[in-house]
């Protein structure tokens, strides 16, 4: 996956155009660069983001339900408590941005790019995942249950107390995983990749999940 690091490095960086003032429900954003707004409670369901760059935002609740996102660079940027059910990401990035108490249940991702971000709380259940990486991420709290994941990898990220409840696995990759701590979803582990420090560490969690009763005499 070709992730550019800065703005200027876009394709699309000569012609993007600023914007001012709030979002607006369907509205289609084409080449708009989104920078330092404080956005609060905006509505902006069923919306269409294409070749936009959004850096240093602040976006408290309101909601971006059904929402597009195609080819979208997002830099700095804070969602708090933001509805972002059933949303469609496609080769997009986000980069040392937070996620708090984001619902993002339903949303599809398909090549996308995540590095040095911060997830708490944030609700991916029955989300699906494709070709997704997670670099250098903080997953706190992050609820997948129900999730299909398919060619995900997260290099470098800690994920701590995630939920992976009925969630499908396919060629996850969690050996890069700095931690590895589950809440639940022992059994999705079947169509992952771990290495063998993280065996021993899921181990308990693994013979629970397997009925398994470990008694030394």
């Amino acid at each position: 996956m070709n992730v550019p690091g800065e703005l200027s490095h876009l394709p699309y960086a000569d012609l993007l155009q600023p914007h001012a003032g709030g979002l607006a429900a369907r509205q289609r954003y084409d080449t708009v660069h989104f920078d330092g707004l404080t956005l609060e409670e905006e509505r902006a369901d069923d919306a269409q983001f294409l070749e936009c760059a959004v850096t240093e935002c602040a976006i408290t609740g309101g909601s971006l339900r059904a929402a597009r996102f195609n080819e979208v660079w997002i830099q700095g940027t804070r969602l708090v408590g933001t509805g972002c059910a059933e949303t469609n990401w496609l080769d997009s990035t986000a980069d040392s941005c937070v996620l708090a108490g984001v619902e993002a249940f339903g949303a599809q991702l398909r090549r996308v790019s995540f590095r040095r971000c911060k997830f708490d709380s944030v609700n991916l259940r029955s989300a699906a995942l494709h070709e997704v990486v997670f670099e250098d991420c903080v997953l706190r709290d992050v609820d997948l249950g129900g999730a299909r994941l398919a060619d995900v990898s997260f290099p470098g990220s800690a994920l701590e107390r995630l939920r992976l409840g009925r969630a499908a696995l396919k060629r996850v990759d969690l050996r890069g995983a700095s931690l590895l701590d589950l809440a639940d979803g022992y059994e999705a582990l079947s169509g992952a990749m771990i290495n063998s420090s993280q065996l021993v560490q899921l181990a308990p969690g693994l013979a629970g999940a397997l009925g398994i009763v470990v008694e030394d005499r």
